[in-house]
């Protein structure tokens, strides 16, 4: 099966989260770039490099068999021709649990290459402070 080409980074950024609330291992990796040099960082602090890393990462999230549901809002974008950040807020709430926890802040790094948009970067930490970012504008794409 060949690796999908995304057009556009908001195309690979809809399969990153589509990918993350399937629990979908290989639909995540599919939406990373294969150079070496990819970073993840989850909340919580830990940092991972490299692909291996990464879908080990993945993998282990995605083995707790917990469906995680992530909305996102409040984007934040800037884009050259080889090169697209996304900050946007991350709503997260887990199936079958009826609270959702405070926003978390995401950024996302795309770069563009002969395999189309793929991500390069993934950081998400816990917002210190929700109720002033909720109040920003939104959206804003800057170029």
């Amino acid at each position: 099966m060949s690796k999908p080409i995304y057009t556009s980074p908001d195309e690979a950024e809809q399969a990153f989260y589509e990918a993350l609330a399937r629990g979908d291992l290989e639909a995540m990796m599919s939406v990373w770039s294969e150079d070496e040099e990819v970073v993840c960082i989850q909340p919580g602090g830990s940092r991972f490099t490299g692909l291996a890393a990464i879908r080990e990462a993945w993998r282990q999230l995605f083995s707790a068999s917990v469906k995680i549901r992530v909305h996102i809002s409040h984007p934040v974008k800037t884009q050259a021709m080889l090169l697209a950040v996304h900050c946007v807020l991350e709503h997260v709430s887990i199936e079958g649990e009826d609270t959702m926890a405070p926003p978390m802040i995401a950024t996302n790094v795309y770069s563009r290459g002969a395999q189309g948009w793929q991500i390069i970067l993934h950081h998400t930490s816990p917002a210190p402070d929700t109720e002033g970012l909720l109040l920003q504008e939104t959206p804003r794409v800057v170029h």
